[in-house]
């Protein structure tokens, strides 16, 4: 397998919405090596990251964050070794709509 180590997504979801930020194209894997989460309002929110394996739907048992207070204008780092296969998908949500999230890794070919 060839190594691409690279930004895998950059997103602000909308307030509230569960999203899909990044999925496992069909002929890869991944390793999540840092999730970097941004609040970029004046006031504290809470956030949330999900692992679906192979595009499930929305479960309790999938998230790996579960709304986490993120003070105003703070940011969490999150370095982890997570390992995904294709067509998993990683979603995040915000309550207030102004969080950004950066997901860097490695995908294998």
């Amino acid at each position: 397998m060839a190594d691409l180590f690279k930004v895998l997504a950059q997103i602000i979801p909308a307030m509230g919405t569960l999203t899909d930020a990044y999925t496992v194209p069909a002929d890869k894997a991944a390793v999540i090596s840092s999730i970097i989460v941004a609040n970029e309002a004046s006031s504290s929110t809470v956030f949330r990251i999900s692992i679906a394996v192979a595009g499930a739907a929305d479960d309790l048992k999938q998230y790996i964050y579960y709304d986490v207070l993120l003070l105003q204008n703070r940011t969490f780092i999150a370095t982890v070794g997570l390992t995904l296969g294709a067509a998993d998908v990683i979603r995040v949500q915000s309550a207030n709509g102004n969080v950004a999230f950066n997901i860097s890794g490695d995908e294998l070919s």
